[in-house]
């Protein structure tokens, strides 16, 4: 073929064959995977056969285990069947492993028996952040999503949901009932295996409404009122779509809000963000080495006492609070039209009404005073403010560092615009790179360890991105 390029003719012999470090150039990623592994103390870490055994078959290294999967869930290669293939194909993973290509078995096995070192890997990155000097702002978004879990929908049960298709099989054991009887009256032949087929169905019935009842017994059990026969921690989680769900895992993430990095996460299975606002903002202060940090989250996580714990930490929480009261629904004036003033401990209505302090009680372990005016009865406006007798006011003991957090959102209400930036964009990433399939392990703790390779692996492309290849090698060799 003339005016062509051409290849070399595979079946030509070379004298001198080519290296495989020729085929990887020297900004190519897997060379920060290399430098990076290498200089990670993986017997410190924890991992299992970081010194060999005296006797038996010779093990993998860790080092070469960590390797493979860093590489593919940098290039979206999660399964272990997968990287199988491609240990014994790919270039780059020949130049990263030294030729050695472990079954998948083998593969598998290292991630399931490996979990808490690996999450510790994920950690060991953050301080080359560090050193790269990543986390000057001292402001991260917080926030939380919805992940799939292998458990179907089908395979989850609720009370609600087992009460249903109790009802279903007992309609259609009724129906086929029936269905007998008329048959067994009607004058008319009945066609030849209708009666037998009746009567298969209704076996099937019974046996799957045993299986419920086995299945409710279950869940009696379960603290949570949710039972998962594929995978026993997923839950049921709620999503934005309306009165829709799926069975998965609440991914918590806290995100630099300059460079984009994942500082900190945690996998739950709980279903709520509300009691995760501080122990996420605590994780976070100790991975960027800060005494001071701000942390932006939307209204899931406004709960009075996780803003005050924050603000007795030295943290800075900037949370919306949510709009919980019917009031302005029904055409009621609501709380926020009732101002509070501090110098003399009482409340302005809106017909411009003193409401005085009254009484002070405790409602669920929260020290509550309470504020009401004498003039309630005899007000013009009463019709618009409340349907009892007077209009009482109950202020929290720690309503104050509420609302300075709301007067400083109100100043800079840019805050919420870089949350949503920062932290949704990075959920969106990560799920892309997942697929429609989220998680492939079972458990917690398993699911937990794929998120921390999934997010290792984010944060190793965002630095490559902003410093360089070489760079960050120089970093992690420092």
């Amino acid at each position: 073929m003339k005016r062509f390029i051409e290849g070399d003719n595979r079946h030509q012999t070379t004298l001198f064959p080519h290296s495989l470090d020729d085929y990887v150039t020297d900004d190519n990623p897997i060379r920060v995977i290399d430098a990076f592994v290498d200089e990670l103390q993986l017997g410190r870490l924890g991992f299992h056969g970081a010194k060999p055994q005296a006797t038996g078959r010779p093990a993998y290294h860790p080092s070469i285990m960590l390797k493979i999967y860093i590489y593919g869930y940098l290039n979206r290669i999660q399964s272990s069947r997968r990287l199988e293939r491609e240990a014994q194909r790919n270039i780059e993973l020949m130049w990263l492993t030294g030729r050695l290509a472990p079954d998948f078995k083998t593969i598998a096995d290292f991630r399931k028996d490996n979990g808490p070192a690996i999450v510790k890997v994920c950690r060991e990155f953050i301080k080359v952040c560090h050193r790269l000097n990543l986390f000057t702002r001292g402001e991260v978004a917080i926030d939380g999503s919805k992940f799939k879990a292998v458990n179907s929908g089908d395979k989850n049960f609720t009370a609600n949901r087992i009460k249903r298709r109790k009802e279903g099989i007992e309609k259609h054991i009724a129906r086929y009932l029936k269905d007998l009887d008329e048959a067994d009256l009607s004058a008319k032949p009945v066609p030849e295996g209708k009666t037998d087929r009746l009567k298969e169905k209704l076996v099937k019935l019974k046996a799957e409404m045993r299986r419920i009842k086995k299945l409710e017994a279950q869940l009696s059990q379960s603290p949570d009122g949710q039972l998962s026969l594929t995978d026993p921690d997923a839950r049921v989680m709620a999503t934005q779509r309306r009165n829709s769900g799926l069975v998965g895992y609440n991914m918590q993430a806290a995100v630099d809000t300059k460079h984009h990095i994942i500082v900190t996460h945690k996998v739950t299975n709980q279903v709520t963000d509300r009691r995760q606002l501080t122990p996420m903002a605590k994780q976070s202060r100790q991975a960027m080495r800060r005494k001071k940090l701000k942390v932006l989250a939307d209204r899931g996580y406004f709960a009075g006492e996780e803003i005050v714990k924050c603000h007795r930490l030295g943290i800075k929480a900037f949370v919306p609070k949510s709009q919980t009261s019917g009031n302005r629904a029904v055409g009621l004036f609501s709380r926020d039209m009732f101002k509070y003033e501090g110098r003399h401990d009482q409340y302005r209505c809106p017909a411009g009404e003193r409401l005085i302090y009254r009484m002070t009680t405790i409602d669920r372990g929260m020290t509550m005073h309470k504020y009401w005016s004498s003039s309630c009865p005899y007000c013009s406006m009463k019709p618009q403010c409340t349907t009892g007798k007077y209009r009482r006011m109950a202020r929290w003991e720690h309503e104050a560092v509420i609302e300075k957090m709301e007067q400083a959102l109100e100043k800079d209400p840019h805050k919420m615009s870089v949350r949503r930036q920062t932290v949704e964009h990075t959920f969106g990433t990560l799920k892309s790179w997942m697929g429609s399939t989220h998680f492939l392990t079972k458990t917690l703790e398993h699911v937990s360890t794929e998120m921390s390779l999934h997010v290792l692996a984010y944060n190793l492309k965002r630095v490559m991105g902003i410093v360089g290849i070489n760079p960050l090698i120089r970093a992690i060799s420092a």
